[in-house]
């Protein structure tokens, strides 16, 4: 496994993948080294990264492939599909899954989510719109909200 740290608006970040996709990207509450030389397998996803923290991007294209359990892959899927600029609730994911009682596990695997930003855990909300948990810090997953506001991108053209 090849791994990186890069400097984003919200702290460090490690980035972890190979040929097969990236494994995991996650923000560090610490002051770390950052990477001089990007490893190939990773070049894509900081780039692609670097370019969402511009403003310039909504959408990821390069291989992921997160560690987890079946069930925590078909949560992880179903983030994937959470629309750039936009928010559900932990009740509405899982009804999307097929299991309304299944609303704790569902919110137990989005916060395992090992691919931070690109499997966009941070759009998923209480059902009376707070901000609930969030394993970077419900500061990040404020500022990513807002970055991602339609408000905010209309107002940058």
């Amino acid at each position: 496994m090849d791994e990186c740290i890069i400097n984003s608006p919200l702290g460090y970040t490690k980035i972890v993948g190979d040929l097969n996709g990236i494994t995991r990207i996650s923000v560090l509450n610490t002051e770390e080294k950052i990477t001089d030389i990007i490893p190939e397998a990773l070049e894509d996803c900081v780039q692609q990264l670097n370019e969402y923290f511009e403003g310039v991007r909504q959408q990821f294209n390069f291989k992921i492939n997160p560690k987890g359990t079946d069930f925590q892959k078909r949560v992880w899927q179903e983030l994937l599909h959470i629309p750039f600029g936009k928010t559900t609730t932990y009740l509405d994911l899982s009804k999307q899954l097929g299991d309304v009682k299944a609303i704790r596990a569902v919110a137990n695997a989005n916060g395992k989510n090992p691919i931070w930003i690109v499997v966009p855990c941070h759009r998923v909300i209480g059902s009376d719109g707070s901000l609930t948990g969030y394993a970077g810090g419900l500061h990040r997953k404020q500022w990513l909200l807002e970055h991602e506001s339609p408000y905010k991108q209309q107002t940058l053209f």
